[in-house]
């Protein structure tokens, strides 16, 4: 059975740091592209981060890219998505998610792209 799991959420100021992590397990993820997103009410999910299992090769969008990074601990089995400098617009219900397909534009990586996903963890993050 897949399972992704995210934690690491929580209230933060602006201005701090968070580390999310999302556990993925049920399968051998090697060919697949790990997604990091985030949904606020009323509006579609929106991609901030994806990697390459196999290559590590990772993209953001240029909206967060100086301040968030995507990375994966194959030995863990692990998705990592380090958020710095928050802002209140951050704020947040953050999904992990998985897609065997591979794109190096990221623009391409919509929800409907991925089939499996986590629960989300909140982010909130106060000015």
């Amino acid at each position: 059975q897949v399972q992704l799991v995210e934690s690491g959420g929580g209230s933060v100021a602006a201005g701090d740091s968070l580390r999310l992590s999302c556990a993925a397990s049920g399968r051998a993820w090697s060919g697949y592209t790990m997604g990091w997103f985030r949904q606020v009410p009323g509006k579609n999910r929106e991609v901030v981060g994806v990697i390459r299992w196999n290559s590590g090769k990772s993209y953001h969008p240029e909206s967060v890219k100086d301040r968030v990074t995507i990375s994966r601990d194959s030995a863990k089995s692990t998705v990592v998505l380090q958020m710095n400098t928050l802002k209140p617009e951050d704020t947040a219900v953050y999904y992990c998610a998985a897609t065997p397909k591979y794109w190096t534009d990221i623009s391409l990586y919509t929800e409907t792209s991925f089939d499996y996903w986590g629960q989300g963890t909140q982010v909130t993050v106060s000015s």
